[in-house]
Parts: structure tokens; C-alpha cells; sequence
């Protein structure tokens, strides 16, 4: 059974969240000021946490720090932007938890990534294997930079007695998500795809790879409550997936799309481009017994619920 957050913990804690204008963050944030906390969510353009500094500014008189922030795309964009993946998110998770641990902070909230495991993973990801192996090339960059903030939290553990804990979420979905094409995941890619193609009148969509590899999604509001969950009750430097334990088909989720969004064109695969990890779906069962989460929006429900958002907010009518 779910857990729910405690609002008696959250009350006036003060909590940073960084990236907290982003997808994930700007749920996150509204959540916890519901539960009463005092949530500082700093924007990028003022706060570069890529600089020292600015990292001691935003951690200073902090209670919890969540740090979300990081610099992230698609297939696309993490294979040419591989240097910036790598640079940037490993820059910042370790500027910023160094200034949290001499600002005494309470606890460090690190979000990984499900691109950290190795490329050719056992499913279900079960947590102790996420050293067995290389990532997947195209994430590899992004997914050792962010891999790093767990050898970071698990050292500072063991020599200062730091509280930081390490969270695996797959992919996310929701009303919110980054549709930008040079940028975006699956989810939001295939929806502007379907959509533009509607727009335009075309009979057809092209998707990249051969729609062969399976992938797992979270609803954002899902994954929301699994991190102010861990935040609160989990506090051990072992690292827990947060996902909703199931896979479909790169395939079979853009038929879904078509379906959800009336589209009735044909799907076009692109067998030049790259498929990236053959296989993703996590072993969630640690979430349930260290701090009581599992998911509670179904698949489709949470695509309808997306596919709803985009068409009212982009002002399209079909």
C-alpha cells in the first residue's frame, strides 16, 4: 500500500530544490509547499551551479537540499553534446553537495539516472547491479556523470557521516514535459511528431531505430511523491529505483500515441538511427519496503492525461 507524506515533517522545513522550474521540479516544488515546507528553487540563470559559489549561496541555511537540476536530452542531443553532459552534471552534483556538507545541511537528495545502469542489465534493474557493466554508448556520458553523485554520497557518508541518499528514476512523463525536438524524450517527441503531422496534414510519421527496444515511464506526479517519500523516511547511501515496473515497446507506445491522439497515419522507423539500450524496466521493489512507494497512475492513463495537456495548452484543434 502507498505511504503518504508526513506534512508534520515538512512543516517550515526549509528545502532547496534545484531545477525546481523544470518538468520534474516545478511538481516536486508545488507538493512540498502544499505540505508546508519553505522551498527555495532557484533559477539557473542567476544561480550557475556549475560554479562554486553560487552553489555555497543557494545550500546556505538549508535544512534539505534536492538536487535535480542537470543538463539532459534525448538520444539526439546526448550524442552530440557528449563533453556538456558529462562536464556540466558532474560539476554540478559535486560543487554542490561538497557546499551542502560544509553547510552542515541536513540531508542531500541526488537523482540519478536509469541511463546509469549497464547497457545489457538483467530485467527487472535490480540496484546491485548497476556496476556490472558499461552504460549504453549514447548515455554514457550523462549517465557516469550522474552515477558519480552516488561514489560521492557513498564516500561522504563513510568519512563525514554525511546523510545523502541516491534515487533512480526511469523516464518521466506528464502534463509539462520539455517538447522542444532537439531536447525532448520519447514521450513528448512522439506527441509533437503525431500532432505536427495532423497540423500538416501528412499521412505519415518518422521514428528513429527500429521501435524494438522496450522502455518504463513514471508519471511525474508518481515520481514527485517517491522523492519527498525517500526525502523523508529513507536515510542509508545504497541506491533505490524509483519506477513504475513495467516496460512496453519504443513500437507499441507510438501506436498507443497515434491511437490517444486520433492520428491514423502510418509509422515510418528509421533503422539508420540508433535504438539506444535494447531494454529498460526497473526492480521497484526496494521503494515499497525502504519508504512505502509504488506507483498509482496507469500507463495509459497518465499518456491520456499528457496527450490532453499538450492539445489544450498548445491550443490545437483538431
Amino acid at each position: 500500500m502507498n505511504a503518504n507524506p508526513n506534512r508534520n515533517f515538512w512543516k517550515k522545513k526549509k528545502v532547496l530544490v534545484t531545477g525546481g522550474s523544470g518538468f520534474l521540479g516545478s511538481h516536486l516544488v508545488g507538493k512540498l509547499k502544499d505540505l508546508g515546507a519553505d522551498v527555495f528553487a532557484p533559477g539557473s540563470k542567476d544561480f550557475d551551479l556549475r560554479l562554486k559559489d553560487k552553489c555555497r549561496t543557494v545550500v546556505k541555511n538549508q535544512d534539505i537540499v534536492i538536487h535535480l537540476a542537470a543538463k539532459v536530452g534525448g538520444i539526439g542531443f546526448n550524442r552530440d553534446h557528449a563533453g556538456e553532459m558529462y562536464f556540466d552534471n558532474i560539476l554540478m552534483g559535486a560543487l554542490l553537495m561538497e557546499e551542502a556538507r560544509l553547510a552542515q545541511v541536513e540531508k542531500f537528495v541526488a537523482l540519478g539516472t536509469i541511463c546509469a545502469y549497464p547497457k545489457f542489465t538483467p530485467v527487472p534493474f535490480r540496484e546491485e547491479k548497476l556496476w556490472d557493466g558499461y552504460p549504453e554508448e549514447t548515455n554514457a556520458p550523462y549517465g557516469l556523470a550522474k552515477k558519480m553523485l552516488l561514489v560521492q554520497s557513498q564516500a561522504y557518508r563513510q568519512q563525514y557521516g554525511f546523510n545523502s541518499i541516491y534515487l533512480l528514476p526511469v523516464n518521466l512523463y506528464g502534463p509539462g514535459d520539455n517538447f522542444d525536438p532537439a531536447s525532448s524524450h520519447v514521450i513528448p517527441a512522439l506527441i509533437k511528431k503525431v500532432f505536427d503531422a495532423k497540423k500538416n496534414k501528412k499521412n505519415s510519421i518518422t521514428v528513429w531505430g527500429t521501435g524494438k527496444p522496450t522502455r518504463e515511464f513514471l508519471y511525474v506526479e508518481d515520481a514527485a511523491r517517491g522523492i519527498i517519500l525517500a526525502s523523508e523516511k529513507y536515510d542509508k547511501s545504497e541506491p533505490v529505483n524509483l519506477g513504475a515496473g513495467f516496460e512496453i515497446s519504443i513500437r507499441s507506445l507510438a501506436e498507443k500515441i497515434c491511437v490517444f491522439s486520433g492520428f491514423k497515419g502510418k509509422i515510418i522507423w528509421d533503422r539508420s538511427k540508433p535504438d539506444g539500450q535494447p531494454r529498460r524496466m526497473l526492480d521497484t521493489a526496494k521503494a515499497a519496503s525502504e519508504f512505502g512507494f509504488s506507483a498509482s497512475t496507469t500507463f495509459d492513463s497518465g499518456l491520456k492525461k499528457i496527450i490532453a495537456w499538450y492539445r489544450k495548452s498548445r491550443y490545437i484543434n483538431d
